[in-house]
């Protein structure tokens, strides 16, 4: 590609990953422009905007790089289009996750029509993934760096979007990138990765969210009907969660294994290999395909996670009917949660993925034993 003439917009966050990608760009002789992303208005106690202090470090990386940057306000959005969402669902006990919601509304949907707005052949970011062009498709790519990774969160980006995007970092180790970041003495060269809610970013969760929903404590029971403990809310716990309970005594460690929301009731047990924690199937809902389709004949044997960090699980994907995708697995798997994503992989290609709607009967419910191999 002659890159001499096409302008870049370049999301970036004030991280060492977005500098990167901007600095990476411009010497593969784009046209560059930085665009920072203000989407929540909060100060914390000692008077201090977050966002503000990113965009600060924004401003130095372009400056030490030599290329224009804008501060555009996408709060209104944001609130319209993910917290309200994400607040929904808590209401409703279930706990999403914001970063996918976030980046198919925010990043790859509002970010990318201003970079078109203002003259962008294409919008980049920092994200740790790839993308491909093949037999007139498009094709979402895994990171190089597989604990870096991010395509567990980009599934929800359609072809549209993908023929307009650039991944600069997603074929480097992060620890190619720091160096990369160093040698150049960028700002943020040494700055710690962020972690946390999608542009809110890290605090105490149970606190933040109680300013904007009203919990009713309730009971812990055991599937027995004991009472063991007291909760906050059922929205603050999750299924395969071990901290934050309280719940002390005798034995193994105890762990969320269930929720009855129209009851208030978070059902708990003790032990990591609590039968009740695992499932070898599930339904999904919402499905959506990265290639527009679901291009291969079912059933059809490939790998997905149920969560971010967890790696690989073969499954086969046995029936998709009516936006349902019905999904079995090779072993069990622990803590599958309902309206979290499952997204599937090919290999390295990323297919899409679809929103969890029921978990498969529990090895608890059914009176089975474990087997000795189960997912992490």
């Amino acid at each position: 590609m002659n890159t001499k003439n096409k302008t870049v917009v370049v999301g970036m966050s004030g991280g060492v990953d977005s500098s990167v990608t901007a600095l990476l760009l411009k010497q593969q002789g784009y046209n560059v422009i930085g665009m920072f992303m203000k989407n929540w208005e909060e100060k914390d106690a000692n008077g201090t905007c977050q966002a503000s202090l990113e965009y600060e470090d924004v401003v130095r990386v372009c400056q030490q790089i030599d290329i224009p940057h804008y501060s555009v306000n996408f709060v209104k959005e944001y609130w319209d289009n993910v917290f309200s969402h994400f607040l929904a669902e808590f209401k409703q006990g279930y706990t999403p996750n914001p970063d996918i919601l976030c980046n198919r509304e925010i990043k790859f949907k509002v970010l990318l029509a201003k970079a078109q707005e203002i003259g962008g052949d294409f919008l980049a970011t920092g994200h740790y993934c790839q993308n491909m062009l093949q037999d007139d498709r498009w094709h979402l790519i895994k990171g190089s760096d597989p604990g870096k990774d991010q395509s567990y969160f980009l599934y929800t980006i359609g072809q549209a979007a993908l023929s307009k995007v650039l991944f600069p970092v997603g074929g480097m180790l992060k620890t190619e990138l720091r160096a990369f970041a160093q040698k150049h003495a960028l700002a943020t060269a040494a700055k710690k990765d962020s972690t946390g809610i999608c542009f809110i970013g890290e605090r105490k969760f149970s606190e933040f969210l109680s300013k904007y929903i009203a919990y009713t404590p309730g009971p812990f029971q055991t599937l027995n009907g004991k009472v063991v403990g007291k909760h906050e809310g059922v929205a603050y716990y999750t299924p395969g969660q071990r901290k934050g309970m309280g719940i002390g005594g005798a034995g193994e460690a105890w762990f969320v294994v269930d929720k009855d929301v129209s009851n208030n009731i978070v059902y708990v047990a003790q032990g990591t290999r609590h039968p009740a924690l695992y499932c070898d199937e599930l339904t999904a809902t919402e499905a959506s395909w990265v290639a527009g389709e679901f291009p291969y004949p079912l059933p059809f044997r490939c790998h997905s996670k149920i969560r971010y960090r967890q790696p690989d699980q073969e499954c086969i994907i046995t029936a998709i009917h009516e936006g349902k995708v019905h999904v079995k697995y090779t072993i069990p798997q622990r803590a599958v949660t309902k309206r979290q994503s499952v997204v599937f992989y090919h290999g390295n290609i990323c297919l899409r993925g679809a929103i969890i709607a029921e978990p498969g009967p529990s090895y608890y419910s059914q009176g089975r034993s474990l087997p000795e191999v189960i997912a992490p």
